[in-house]
């Protein structure tokens, strides 16, 4: 029985290594950026309406969806054909694709990690050999002579043969390149999963203002129908008073004009309202088409009574993206400190045991034990370059960083910003809506009696449809900047009944 230990001692040159298993474990490369590379926003505005107009309204109110937060894939559950808020929200995080682009980055994070962790476990392998072997001596460069008459030594020798049947072990026992790696992977992996926490807010800011950009396109629906419904009524009542010799015919076309007019406008805001609801539909994950639903009102309501700096205390220890730029600087960090490593020396042991011989009835068990003490001398200015890398990645992970924290202040900030200013437009259109019902119903009353014509009703119906317009579009920016302050504090999910009242 043959035994064998050997204990090797290496120093690693750049242009021969002694044993293939010396070789270091290279540091983990970082992109230079740690923002996750999908390509995606979700983008509330309000802007100034420059200029004067006859409206009250003030404020230009939109949300922009980019990038796969506009799509989805097929939803698996059924679909009853009525939609509410949360059926919206629920369903597009489920199946909305900014969420499931980050899922699956998060599932190769994952992976990573554990190639990184294997350079730290133990390999086991089998090989089973079976060596048939026949050798030409003299090719080999022996030739032997005896000098004894009648007797020459064999030129060729075999054929042989053997079997080998082995279990091999390798083992990595100090390698501080190997482990700083894996460092980096797990926090690699924790920001990916705090970037899904964070599409998820994204997600629901997406959803929750198509939904609210749907029902304040409905609601300009419901009121275009009525507009449309006094303006019938007005020109039938002008047409009825032209037949008894009360008004003249230019009373009549100028009524005729407003009907068709508020017809138009209808037809307009419906194909709208169809708009919107298809983007819905896209990007909560159900079939696209108007052919749905909508079933909530939301309703004014004030956000919850909180100052500046308790949202932004808030923010900075719930932001789902500060805690990935958090985690991503720490695996710069750790591959800075897997890059330097690779100066230090690393002990790797690796042990064998099989059975060899003829055949297995004639076998004999063997091993090999092996320690190997790898003593970096130069790498050829692989390891100095590997630590530049490493520099140029923390040093972005820092910037961005601060950058996170910067963003975070200043979506708090405009969000509240944005709700006073709609706060302020919603009390102004409210007073105008019934100002203007109130000069319709008397201009009614005065067209009714006779002392007024018919162009003055037909001004105080524009009255009232611009009014209720203005109350629509600020209710729409009211309710968005209660969303975006729900986004830019974090987890909006779970905030959003706080934020947005169902009416029922």
């Amino acid at each position: 029985m043959t035994k064998t230990v050997f204990f090797v001692l290496t120093a690693a040159c750049s242009a021969h290594m002694l044993f293939a298993q010396s070789s270091g474990t290279p540091a983990l490369t970082l992109p230079l950026s740690g923002r996750n590379g999908q390509s995606g926003s979700v983008t509330p505005s309000q802007t100034a309406i420059p200029g004067t107009t006859s409206s009250v309204n003030a404020l230009n109110t939109d949300i922009s969806v980019q990038g796969p937060y506009t799509g989805s894939r097929p939803g698996g559950e059924p679909f009853s054909g009525k939609l509410s808020l949360h059926d919206a929200v629920q369903r597009a995080l489920a199946y909305n694709l900014g969420g499931v682009g980050m899922a699956t980055a998060v599932q190769q994070a994952r992976g990573q990690a554990r190639v990184s962790r294997s350079a730290l476990m133990p390999n086991l392998n089998a090989a089973l050999r079976e060596n048939v072997q026949q050798t030409d001596l003299i090719a080999e460069g022996l030739r032997i002579n005896l000098p004894i008459r009648g007797f020459s030594f064999p030129t060729i020798i075999g054929p042989f043969n053997y079997f080998d049947l082995r279990a091999t072990l390798t083992q990595s026992v100090a390698d501080m390149t190997a482990i700083n790696n894996y460092r980096a992977s797990r926090e690699i992996v924790r920001a990916n999963e705090q970037s899904v926490q964070d599409a998820r807010d994204l997600i629901v800011l997406a959803t929750g203002g198509a939904y609210l950009q749907a029902i304040a396109a409905r609601a300009r629906v419901e009121s275009a129908k009525a507009q449309l419904e006094t303006a019938t009524a007005l020109l039938k009542q002008t047409q009825e008073r032209h037949q008894s010799g009360l008004v003249a015919q230019i009373d009549v076309s100028t009524n005729l004009v407003q009907q068709q007019t508020q017809r138009q406008r209808l037809a307009t805001l419906e194909n709208d309202f169809a708009k919107q609801k298809i983007n819905l539909a896209r990007i909560a994950g159900i079939a696209p088409n108007e052919h749905y639903e909508l079933t909530d009102e939301i309703a004014f309501s004030p956000a919850p009574s909180a100052t500046v700096d308790e949202a932004l205390a808030k923010a900075f220890g719930m932001r789902a993206d500060l805690k990935a730029a958090e985690a991503q600087l720490r695996a710069a960090e750790s591959a800075h400190s897997a890059a330097r490593a690779e100066r230090l020396p690393s002990l790797a042991l690796s042990a064998d045991y099989g059975a060899i011989g003829v055949n297995p009835s004639q076998s004999h068990g063997t091993f090999t034990f092996v320690g190997t003490l790898r003593i970096p001398i130069w790498q050829g200015g692989k390891t100095e370059g590997d630590i530049e890398q490493a520099d140029a990645a923390l040093i972005q992970r820092r910037a961005e960083l601060e950058d996170t924290k910067g963003k975070i202040e200043s979506d708090v900030r405009n969000a509240f910003l944005d709700l006073e200013a709609a706060s302020s437009q919603v009390e102004l259109s409210r007073a105008n809506q019934k100002l203007a019902r109130d000069t319709l119903g008397l201009t009614q009353q005065k067209y009714d009696a006779g002392v007024s014509d018919s162009v003055e009703v037909v001004q105080a119906q524009e009255s009232v449809a611009s009014s209720d317009l203005d109350y629509i579009t600020a209710l729409f920016a009211h309710n968005l900047a209660k969303l975006s302050l729900a986004r830019a504090i974090g987890h909006a999910a779970e905030s959003l009944p706080d934020y947005l009242t169902v009416q029922k």
